[in-house]
């Protein structure tokens, strides 16, 4: 059998020494270094980490304060943009009213005009009428007076046998007219 060497079979009080953090021998020299350790690393961090966290820090509020003032200027270039389409689009439709009751009132006086002219087509159509109607009366009373004179010829010729001039028939239908 084999036997194992000294340093891993032995404990820590056969070798004499504890675990070196806790070794209270080492304090000294440990808080020493600790003290050097600290002091570098603050005179790293405020003169080459600082200055570059502020100046990173520094940018970045410049930088916000640009872009909330740019973004102001643009909301307000946006106000000023939708007051003037506003403007603009109250112009417009005013505008668009005056043409349109324009083309209202033009559009009434061509009706009207067109009524007058149908109004007077019409009487004078109906003039027209009248006066073919009174052309046509007077042709139907002469004829009439025709058809009467030759019936009153026909009636004496039958009832007394004789025969009267158309003259005398005339006569005779104009006295039963008066």
């Amino acid at each position: 059998m084999q036997t194992a060497p000294a340093a891993t079979t032995g404990t820590v009080a056969q070798q004499g020494s504890a675990f070196p953090p806790f070794d209270t021998a080492t304090y000294p020299s440990q808080l020493f270094w600790l003290a050097i350790t600290f002091a570098v690393l603050l005179v790293v961090l405020w003169r080459i980490a600082g200055p570059r966290i502020g100046a990173v820090i520094g940018e970045r509020k410049g930088r916000i304060a640009d872009d909330l003032g740019a973004a102001e200027q643009h909301r307000k270039s946006a106000e000023s943009a939708e007051a003037s389409y506003q403007s603009a689009l109250a112009l417009a439709r005013g505008r668009a009213q005056k043409v349109a009751e324009e083309n209202r009132k033009h559009v009434a006086e061509e009706v009207e005009k067109a009524k007058a002219a149908a109004e007077s087509e019409a009487q004078e159509a109906s003039a027209k009428a009248e006066v073919r109607i009174a052309a046509m009366r007077q042709e139907a009373a002469r004829h009439v007076t025709i058809a009467a004179q030759d019936a009153a010829a026909a009636i004496v010729a039958r009832l007394i046998g004789d025969t009267i001039s158309p003259q005398e028939a005339e006569a005779a239908v104009k006295g039963l007219d008066a």
